[in-house]
């Protein structure tokens, strides 16, 4: 779960609350909520089911999915990355509806590197069909050396990205302007562990080195705060959900100042800002993002 510093005073009330219920309950495995969807014999589970490793060879990668759709909440995952050269592969979580022409989908997108050269992780919006929403971000910190947690809040007034508590990309719902936004269908959870050397690194410049493989990665700490579908009548009110509280409509001061610091010292990539690709910015650029 993002740290308590993250939030609002109110918030740890409610960590608190949550982990005297949970020290008295069995930790939650891998398989109560989730399922293997590609080549299960690359994923091993570790820790009693707490933790997982995905594999990546020249023969397949491998991917993961939740049992359930979601339909607005806070999903958070710790994942430690591919270590050394893990230039053209790609270390995938996103949440995804079904795939459809109209899709909606909130991706991160770790994208591996020469060794020495800083993680990026690139993350990407999908509303009503329409992605093509890239922004990059070079990580801080070496995410291969231990767990980072990595979350998305996802609520009726924005949807936020963030890493170990430090929000990196803010998507509002800006309905009224005419941008879209995802707020009509479920999303599932899912992951994938993946060579992608046409693209992932330096634009396809650098190519996937087999003879460090496997390449591997590793996933723990799996938390769904979220409103399952078909689920309770309580899903639908508002009063009954954190996510949708006053607080969390928006960023406080301290995050605010936190997204500001990224944007300036760490963005690489914006879509808003590449002329090339938008001679004219999308409208959700100018409507504020």
């Amino acid at each position: 779960m993002a740290s308590i510093s993250s939030f609002p005073l109110i918030f740890p009330l409610f960590l608190l609350l949550t982990s005297l219920y949970l020290s008295n309950a069995k930790p939650a495995t891998f398989l109560d909520d989730f399922k293997i969807t590609w080549s299960e014999n690359h994923i091993k589970q570790m820790e009693n089911g707490t933790a997982i490793q995905l594999l990546l060879d020249q023969s397949s990668g491998c991917g993961f999915a939740s049992k359930n759709k979601f339909m607005y909440g806070h999903i958070s995952m710790k994942i430690k990355l591919i270590p050394g050269d893990s230039a053209g592969t790609v270390t995938a979580f996103y949440l995804m509806s079904d795939k459809n022409e109209i899709r909606d989908e909130l991706d991160f997108e770790f994208l591996g590197n020469r060794s020495g050269q800083p993680y990026t992780v690139q993350t990407n919006v999908y509303a009503h069909g329409k992605g093509d929403r890239e922004q990059r971000v070079n990580l801080w910190f070496d995410p291969s050396a231990q767990f980072h947690s990595y979350s998305i809040l996802w609520n009726r007034h924005h949807i936020v990205f963030y890493v170990d508590a430090v929000p990196i990309r803010v998507y509002k719902n800006n309905e009224a302007k005419g941008v879209p936004y995802p707020n009509w269908q479920p999303m599932g959870i899912h992951s994938t562990l993946w060579d992608a050397d046409n693209w992932a690194t330096r634009g396809g410049l650098e190519k996937t080195d087999w003879s460090k493989a496997p390449f591997y990665a590793y996933y723990k700490d799996f938390d769904i705060e979220a409103c399952t579908i078909p689920g309770p009548a309580a899903c639908t009110s508002k009063a009954n959900n954190w996510w949708d509280l006053p607080m969390y409509q928006q960023l406080d001061s301290i995050q605010a100042r936190k997204y500001r610091w990224v944007r300036l010292n760490h963005m690489i990539y914006d879509y808003c800002t590449d002329k090339a690709r938008n001679p004219v910015p999308p409208p959700e650029c100018l409507a504020g993002i």
